[in-house]
């Protein structure tokens, strides 16, 4: 009988376990609105700047009308990812998303839970206080608006630290390297230039320069039919994307990037393999055109 109870309690530890893991997606719907992305973006770009946010960014992607993005950060925000040094500054970037059907527009946020832990999570030290409380104030502002939901897949939080797609895929630690410059100062003045020109036919959604830091990051649309986000983003779910802009980051003399087996799979996490196979192309066309900026 003594067996039997303390297999029981066992089992009855294990389901507890399970039912307690913590669980996060990646992206939260927030409201839907009348009228068009760029009227309902205003008053959340409003809403932002009243809370002492700046925003520094937005655009069409797939240079649609129905599609906008609003990017923002502050200098809290800022700070906090200062302290994960392994381009850490990515996570100092909240993006929303819009998306307009039939005369109404659906609003979404990038979850700041999923992304903090994905991106600091391997360095968190004894940061993660610091983490919740941010998520919590970014969150706070988009309850006014009403019951936040949860879509986009999920991943518990123990993996997304180390999250990657399947074995031999590439990890947060595992960027595409794109150039390594003669000073931080070179770096940023090539891809200022090439960004200005609108290489490869990309567009600078935003950029954010830590210059005591020799940090940099830029906001990269890809406009082109054949290769940008007119070819991707329709086959893996435009509703995502609050995943938008890419990003080059500039630290010190090196420019990276996020490896694209790695970021398309982390904010569309429900992707099966075969649809994967669909934009097998697009990691490679990314990590080129993002290295083309770099030249």
């Amino acid at each position: 009988m003594k067996r039997i109870n303390y297999l029981l309690t066992i089992v009855l530890t294990l389901l507890s376990m399970v039912s307690f893991a913590q669980n996060y997606s990646p992206f939260y719907k927030v409201a839907v609105k009348e009228g068009g992305v760029e009227a309902v973006a205003q008053s959340y770009k409003s809403m932002l700047s009243e809370a002492g946010y700046e925003v520094i960014g937005s655009y069409h992607p797939e240079n649609k009308g129905s599609l906008y993005v609003v990017c923002y950060t502050s200098d809290e925000l800022k700070k906090l990812s200062l302290r994960f040094a392994d381009r850490g500054v990515l996570g100092s970037v909240i993006r929303m998303g819009f998306v307009e059907k039939a005369g109404k527009t659906t609003v979404s946020v990038v979850n700041p839970y999923y992304m903090f832990y994905a991106y600091w999570g391997e360095q968190m030290g004894n940061n993660e206080p610091a983490l919740k409380s941010m998520a919590d104030h970014i969150l706070s502002l988009f309850r006014k608006d009403g019951t936040l939901t949860a879509f986009g897949g999920s991943l518990e939080k123990e993996d997304l630290p180390e999250y990657h797609y399947k074995v031999m895929m590439p990890y947060f630690d595992d960027p595409d390297e794109l150039e390594e410059f003669d000073s931080f100062e070179d770096g940023l003045a090539v891809i200022r230039k090439n960004l200005a020109a609108k290489k490869g036919n990309t567009l600078k959604v935003y950029e954010m320069v830590i210059p005591e830091k020799q940090i940099a990051v830029f906001g990269v649309g890809f406009m082109d039919k054949e290769i940008g986000e007119t070819n991707f983003l329709p086959i893996i779910g435009e509703d995502h994307i609050a995943a938008m802009p890419y990003e080059i980051i500039l630290q010190g003399k090196e420019a990276t990037s996020l490896a694209g087996k790695y970021r398309f799979a982390l904010y569309w996490p429900e992707l099966t393999m075969g649809e994967f196979m669909k934009i097998m192309s697009t990691p490679g066309d990314v990590e080129d055109m993002l290295e083309a900026l770099t030249e």
